[in-house]
């Protein structure tokens, strides 16, 4: 290939002082590349790895995803997979053929796609002196010189756009996380906000629903990252403020988790007291959920027992299981992060009775991965507790035996 080629546009188009400047820094980077002192910059790049690199980093370089469609049709004429910008690589195809190449486009829309990819720096015009595009070559087939676009800018970017890319992608993953703190509080607030209102709970409620309505307007996938963290935090102070309104609501019986209309309400919260655990029984207004008959089986654990055999459920709660409303409250949590959904919780200690429910989970918190759908679990005793055929106290000699076989 000749030495020098024209850099200059054909025709009415105008040579910037920043395109001058830049194929200058160009020519000199190829200088060192080929007398090997470019030390790690081979100015070499895999071609569609860099066009995903730079797909990914558009935004980052002003253009779009056609004038993208435009350029990856240029490197289509590249014959190696692998682009070396130590020297010119020069593809020089007919508007027919890139519009082909383009899926159709126009050619007035390749063109302004050409002059967008220029401006950014992605490739030179080599043009020649009448305008068109081709290659000159020897007796032997070997190529002396060519006119067209000049694919070497972009290879020898290759380092930059990946970078670009990279920090693109971290940006993105910024971004999704914020969208799903956003979501997940939001999400929240709404059901605090519409619990409190079906039980009648004493707060400003309505207020809280307006403000929520107001710190998620507008939200959608193009909201930039400001505004969105401006949001999130507007959520989390108001999220504070409604789980606040609710639990302040709440009475000392509901927060302390027993329940007076329970038959198996604990009155003593001594460590050394127990309950009965029974198979099954039916509560007033319970009729619907079995029409089994309750089996004959009464049977008295400890708290102090109970804590032996399952400990993990003391994980559950800030200040330790002190009593049994301690243990009913850490169940309640201990069933959250199992997965367990209201729903199943409800139906599970309406079945068989709060403190039963609560064991269950605790023993559940004990058998660990064994047990791989928690929720699933519960709601097969809780079938089985209405057909009045389920007894949490062989669980508890269960895990009791296999415990002490492992000691």
């Amino acid at each position: 290939m000749m030495e020098h080629i024209a850099t200059t546009p054909f025709g009415g188009g105008r040579m910037s002082a920043r395109q001058f400047q830049r194929q200058r820094e160009m020519a000199g980077r190829q200088e060192k590349l080929r007398a090997g002192e470019g030390g790690n910059d081979t100015g070499r790049a895999d071609k569609w790895q860099l066009m995903r690199a730079l797909t990914e980093a558009r935004a980052a370089y002003g253009i779009g995803d056609r004038t993208i469609s435009v350029l990856e049709a240029l490197i289509s004429f590249t014959t190696t997979r692998e682009l070396d910008g130590s020297a010119p690589i020069i593809v020089f195809p007919s508007n027919r053929e890139l519009s082909v190449r383009t899926r159709g486009m126009a050619p007035a829309t390749i063109r302004r796609h050409l002059a967008a990819l220029v401006e950014a720096g992605m490739i030179f015009r080599r043009d020649s002196a009448n305008g068109k595009r081709f290659c000159r070559r020897d007796d032997n087939g070997v190529m002396e010189d060519a006119f067209g676009f000049d694919l070497a800018p972009l290879a020898l970017r290759a380092t930059e756009i990946l970078e670009a890319a990279e920090a693109a992608r971290a940006e993105d993953r910024a971004i999704r996380a914020l969208r799903g703190e956003v979501t997940l509080h939001q999400r929240d607030i709404a059901k605090i906000i519409a619990c409190a209102l079906e039980e009648g709970r004493a707060g400003d409620w309505l207020d809280f629903t307006a403000r929520l309505a107001t710190a998620t307007a507008g939200l959608g996938r193009r909201t930039a990252p400001d505004l969105l963290a401006r949001r999130r935090d507007e959520l989390i102070t108001l999220l504070a403020e409604v789980e606040n309104t609710y639990l302040s609501s709440l009475s000392e019986q509901e927060m302390s988790g027993n329940d007076l209309q329970d038959e198996h309400h604990i009155q003593n919260s001594n460590t050394d007291s127990s309950f009965e655990i029974s198979g099954w029984e039916a509560k007033p207004g319970e009729a619907a959920i079995s029409k089994g008959k309750a089996p004959e089986q009464k049977m008295a654990v400890s708290l102090d027992r109970l804590m032996r055999i399952c400990p993990q459920i003391a994980d559950y709660t800030k200040d330790g299981i002190r009593s049994w409303g301690d243990f009913l409250a850490a169940a309640d949590l201990a069933r959250s992060m199992l997965g367990i959904s209201p729903d199943a919780w409800r139906k599970a200690k309406a079945a068989m009775g709060e403190q039963a429910a609560a064991v269950v989970i605790a023993v559940l918190l004990e058998r660990g991965e064994a047990v791989r759908s928690p929720g699933g679990y519960l709601r097969n005793l809780t079938e089985k507790a209405g057909r009045a055929a389920f007894s949490v106290y062989p669980m508890l000699q269960a895990l009791e035996r296999s415990q002490a076989g492992k000691g």
